[in-house]
């Protein structure tokens, strides 16, 4: 808990001006959604009475906007538009996004190693969300998300180089990204408001996210044009999908303080069904909003037996997190990520760090994008114990990857196909070179398939028309 409180005061440090500038002309108060500007797609709606608009505010407050929302109960900047289907009735609002890439992975592209392979697949992701108002003062929500990765990736997953996490036929994956179940979230949460700048809430799913990390990479802005996960995934913010969650969470003003019990095993390759509910793993969040650009969390969790490969082994995982997100015109957008995460394992008493960071330039119709991640992974966790003859060493991971693409059009209303073309350089350590080259290069080439941006404009009467 000491870590957590001085890697907070440290990300609130960094953010010393914004929050200085915040507090003189935008608090909670003013950023409400009664009564409010609202912004989506840089479209500057103008003031705006919302309580008759049934739902259009956050999953988890009738005081805050929706675009705060990250996935489980975590937030992004407000800042961030929506890539949504927006269906709204009279008691409910529904939103549905998602994503899909249909491309070509080649991750040794010039067989510099022995690590390597490629792959044509289509990692994707839906996800629906629900939620209407209840009295004067609740709000009650429904989340659920599918992936069809076993049938578009495979259960084996997809090439992806120093990736590590999770197994597969007895063996641990690595060099290769899991696929996501099938049921990867199916969330229920009532909020019960105790004032415009207070909030309680609870949340359950089967499966769920607790409050462990940053927002899973697919819902990040920063991210949404990359279709790998990140090499720090499971260093980060790989329990999105866990089968039993429960989180209390309680908002005054900007801050938000969420604890969690979770099941801390990962999912089993049977990527179909539901895998037994337990509740044996805690975690505790805070995060902030220090304005509508910026969105800090730090977070630590205790989780039990993780990888059923390794059964008797704990993880106390520790994270922190600051996101900006600016709009640069009704258009266009700067989304900017940086994470820290880290393991520390029960049974060698190691603890291994990783740093991501990345950012995504949207321009119109064109975006580009990159990350950079240092991650330290040993043998063990690399399944490398043969060819380092009994000990258990260290190795520094160094990735580059930089990537553009463009919208071609919309193949149906709302609806934007994009293709893209990413490069990512991966810097190997000196002792692993003869097994992965010392620079491997992989290249992507994608058809993006997501929702559009969701416009906004007024209507007569303060109704809402989506224009996307």
């Amino acid at each position: 808990m000491k870590a957590l409180l001085i890697s907070f005061a440290m990300l609130l440090a960094l953010t010393v001006s914004a929050q200085h500038q915040h507090h003189q002309t935008d608090s909670t108060s003013t950023r409400k959604m009664s009564d409010t500007t609202m912004h989506m797609d840089g479209m500057d709606m103008g003031t705006m009475q919302m309580d008759n608009m049934p739902g259009m505010t956050s999953q988890f407050s009738r005081s805050i906007p929706m675009n705060r929302d990250g996935s489980g109960t975590s937030w992004v900047p407000d800042e961030t538009p929506i890539n949504a289907y927006m269906i709204a009735g009279k008691k409910w609002m529904t939103m549905i996004h998602g994503n899909i890439f249909l491309r070509y992975n080649n991750q040794d592209l010039f067989n510099k190693g022995n690590r390597g392979a490629y792959k044509f697949d289509a990692p994707n992701w839906i996800m629906g969300m629900t939620q209407r108002k209840i009295g004067q003062h609740g709000l009650l929500a429904f989340n659920t998300m599918f992936s069809l990765d076993a049938l578009l990736v495979g259960n084996g997953g997809y090439p992806l180089l120093y990736q590590t996490g999770e197994s597969y036929k007895g063996y641990k994956l690595v060099d290769k990204q899991h696929p996501h179940d099938l049921f990867s979230e199916l969330n229920v949460a009532y909020t019960q408001q105790l004032s415009t700048l207070t909030d309680l809430y609870f949340s359950f799913g089967y499966p769920g996210e607790p409050a462990l990390g940053p927002p899973v990479f697919m819902h990040r802005l920063s991210a949404a044009n990359n279709p790998d996960a990140p090499l720090s995934h499971h260093y980060a913010d790989a329990t999105h999908i866990s089968f039993g969650v429960a989180t209390l969470g309680f908002r005054v003003s900007d801050f938000k303080i969420e604890g969690s019990t979770f099941k801390g095993r990962e999912p089993d390759e049977f990527r179909y069904g539901f895998d037994p509910m337990k509740f044996d793993s805690y975690s505790v969040r805070l995060s902030y909003s220090p304005s509508k650009e910026w969105s800090l969390q730090v977070s630590n969790g205790w989780i039990h037996s993780p990888e059923e490969i390794e059964p008797a082994q704990n993880v106390k995982r520790f994270t922190a997190s600051a996101m900006h997100t600016k709009k640069l015109n009704a258009d266009s957008y700067l989304a900017t990520t940086v994470v820290y995460g880290q393991n520390h394992y029960s049974d060698n008493g190691k603890t291994l760090p990783s740093v991501l960071l990345e950012s995504n330039l949207q321009m119109h119709k064109t975006a580009i994008y990159g990350k950079y991640e240092f991650v330290r992974k040993d043998a063990d966790e690399l399944d490398l114990e043969s060819h380092t003859t009994g000990y258990n060493p260290n190795y520094n991971i160094n990735a580059f990857t930089l990537g553009i693409n463009r919208t071609l059009g919309k193949i149906i209303k709302n609806t934007d196909l994009r293709a893209g073309l990413q490069g990512t350089v991966n810097i190997s350590p000196s002792a692993l070179q003869s097994l992965y080259g010392t620079a491997p290069i992989g290249l992507e080439v994608y058809l993006r398939i997501s929702p559009s941006f969701m416009k906004m404009k007024k209507h007569d009467h303060d109704m809402m028309d989506m224009d996307m």
